[in-house]
């Protein structure tokens, strides 16, 4: 276990001038760092970090606690303060640790733990980073969010997961991608984002609160959709609304959310306009309405722009006033399909 304040003194990491193959790691991302010391000096008391692995470029010592043959596992390792020490696997962990030091001394008495390798070479440092990274499997965004305990918003969705008639064992809650063959409408991680449109910069007391709003939102929405009824009753797949529809992809789900916003954005909401969904042919095959907007050759299109679009078209569609940045693209969306057209 060291000290968090002398991790900045003593491990190094290599020269981000150096080529790829003089390297043992890769460069750093200092774009990380922030969010990383946010991270811990936010979460003082429960923050968690595994441990730095490091190689030491010398001689070392071991001295076992005692002369059975049980004690030799435990003990001092001597090292000289002359040697070097390179990180081999924790370089962005510890720029984080220094930036968030510098904010807040008291973190120098925490410690972490270190794996200590006795250097054997470039070669041997770069085939241990390619080994410590070799089975490394960033999780699903869904199931980030679904044990995430300090996101407000993953709680609010996992609640409207969970508690909504809309969605209540329609949602995927551990992947962020659904094969054809999923039951599931949704995922978690596609609810979260429209959920979290939904609720925008309104301010609620609660958690409980926000998320009964959302639920009375979706609740209301999910009316209007009578595919997402069929797939309820089991009278047709999640596979097949997912082929034959729009509205059951998340490109539609945030653009939906951005809808809610609107109609809740008032002291009190009001969803009646929702009705006027039905009136919107949501078939893939009506390319008259959704290709370019949120389609591109016949497949869905993910891009930001595409749910300011489809929120855009929607808001049209059932008679509610667009917001600057979905007049803006809506304007350019139609002069470039009138220039096609011409």
């Amino acid at each position: 276990m060291c000290p968090l304040r002398l991790i900045p003194r003593i491990f190094l990491f290599d020269d981000e001038e150096l080529t790829p193959e003089l390297r043992a790691q890769r460069t750093l991302n200092r774009s990380r760092i922030p969010e990383m010391s946010r991270y811990i000096l936010e979460n003082k008391h429960d923050y968690v970090f595994s441990a730095i692995t490091a190689s030491i470029n010398g001689d070392v010592r071991f001295t076992p606690i005692g002369d059975k043959a049980s004690d030799d596992r435990m003990g001092i390792l001597h090292v000289d303060m002359k040697n070097q020490f390179i990180i081999n696997d924790g370089q962005h962990r510890r720029a984080a640790i220094e930036q968030a030091i510098k904010e807040d001394q008291s973190l120098g008495d925490e410690t972490i733990a270190v794996v200590f390798f006795v250097d054997q070479g470039l070669s041997r440092s770069q085939q241990m980073f390619a080994d410590l990274n070799r089975h490394a499997i960033r999780p699903s965004k869904s199931l980030g969010l679904l044990y995430d305990q300090r996101n407000d918003l993953a709680k609010v969705g996992k609640l409207v997961a969970l508690k909504s008639e809309a969605f209540s064992g329609m949602v995927e809650l551990e992947r962020s991608t659904l094969s054809e063959r999923s039951r599931k409408l949704f995922t978690l991680s596609a609810l979260c984002s429209a959920t979290s449109d939904f609720l925008g910069l309104k301010e609620y007391k609660t958690q409980e609160d926000a998320a009964e709003e959302a639920i009375k939102f979706w609740d209301e929405l999910a009316k209007q959709i009578p595919e997402w009824q069929l797939v309820r009753k089991s009278k047709m797949t999640a596979g097949e609304i997912r082929r034959d529809f729009v509205h059951s992809h998340g490109v539609l789900l945030q653009a939906f959310g951005r809808v809610g916003a609107a109609l809740n954005s008032g002291e009190k909401s009001d969803y009646t306009a929702l009705t006027n969904l039905k009136k919107i042919n949501w078939s893939r095959a009506n390319a008259k309405d959704w290709e370019g907007r949120v389609m591109l050759g016949g497949r869905l299109n993910k891009a930001t722009n595409s749910v300011v679009l489809a929120s855009a078209f929607i808001k049209k569609s059932i008679g509610i006033e667009l917001s600057p940045d979905e007049r803006k693209a809506d304007a350019s969306f139609n002069k470039s399909r009138k220039a096609m057209r011409d």
